[in-house]
C-alpha cells in the first residue's frame, strides 16, 4: 500500500512540476509532455518483464528490486542537467514503477485468502489514490520552498521501504509450492503463454487488456495533464489547480 501511495505521488507531482521543469530546463512542449508518455512506457515494459521474473524468482524478491529502481532513478532526476539525462531517468523509473505496481498487486492477492482478496486488493488500491490526494496538498507547499529537484529527491524515500520489504515479507504460499513442484522437476509453463492456453482463456485475456488500456488512457491523460490545463487555460496558480479551486 506505501509502494502504490509513493507511486501515485511521484506521477502526479510530474504533472504539477511539468511548466516549471520546462522553463527551467528550456524544454519545448513536446518534450515536455515526453517526459510523461516514456514514463508511462517504461511502466509497461516494467509490468511485463519484472511480472513475468516474479513467476520465477520470487514476488518478494523481484519487488524488492522495483522499488529500488524507481527510487533510485526518481532521485537521479533531481541531478537532470537537460532533456535526455532527464527523459531517460524518468524512463527507467517508470519500468521499476509498473514492475511494482504489478507485482505488489499478485503479492497482496497470493498472501490472502482467496475469500478476502477482493476487500485486501481495494485496500492496497488506495495507496495510490492516498498518494495521488498527497502530492495535491503537498506540492505546492513544498515546490516553492525546495524546488523540482528537490520534489524529485523525495523520491528516494521508497528504498527504505525496499529493505523493510526484503527482511520483512515472505514469499505467499502459493508461489512457494510452485516453487516446490519446479524443484521436484515438475514440468513449468512459460508464465505468458497461461494467457492464451485456451479459446476461453484467450478471450478473457484480450477483454481485460482492452478494459485496462482504456481506463489507463483515460486516467493518467487526465491526471497528469489537468494540472497544466487549469494553469494555462483558466490562470490557476499551483496551489489552486491542486485544490481544485478556480482562481476569482
Amino acid at each position: 500500500m506505501l509502494g502504490y501511495a509513493m507511486d501515485g505521488f511521484d506521477l502526479l507531482i510530474l504533472g504539477f512540476m511539468l511548466p516549471v521543469i520546462a522553463l527551467d530546463l528550456h524544454l519545448s512542449s513536446a518534450q515536455a509532455g515526453s517526459l510523461v508518455t516514456w514514463t508511462l512506457i517504461g511502466a509497461v515494459l516494467g509490468g511485463i518483464v519484472f511480472g513475468v521474473l516474479s513467476d520465477w524468482f520470487g514476488r518478494v524478491r523481484m519487488l524488492t528490486w522495483t522499488i529500488l529502481i524507481f527510487a533510485v532513478f526518481t532521485g537521479l532526476c533531481a541531478l537532470a542537467r537537460g532533456y535526455a539525462d532527464l527523459l531517460a531517468y524518468r524512463t527507467i523509473a517508470g519500468i521499476g514503477l509498473g514492475g511494482e505496481f504489478g507485482i505488489g498487486m499478485t503479492l497482496v492477492a497470493e498472501a490472502w485468502p482467496a475469500s478476502q482478496r477482493a476487500r485486501v486488493s481495494s485496500y492496497v488500491g488506495l495507496g495510490w489514490q492516498l498518494g495521488v490526494l498527497a502530492a495535491a496538498l503537498v506540492t505546492p507547499l513544498l515546490l516553492p520552498v525546495i524546488g523540482w529537484r528537490g520534489m524529485f529527491a523525495i523520491g528516494l524515500l521508497p528504498a527504505v521501504v525496499s529493505f523493510a520489504v526484503r527482511r520483512r515479507v515472505e514469499e505467499p504460499a502459493l508461489f512457494t509450492l510452485r516453487a516446490e513442484r519446479a524443484a521436484r522437476g515438475e514440468r513449468r509453463r512459460l508464465p505468458l503463454k497461461l494467457l492464451v492456453a485456451d479459446a476461453r482463456t484467450l478471450r478473457i485475456s484480450i477483454g481485460v487488456t482492452i478494459l485496462c488500456s482504456v481506463q489507463n488512457f483515460g486516467y493518467y491523460g487526465l491526471m497528469i495533464w489537468l494540472p497544466s490545463y487549469l494553469s494555462k487555460t483558466f490562470g490557476y496558480s499551483l496551489t489552486k489547480s491542486g485544490y481544485g479551486q478556480r482562481r476569482r
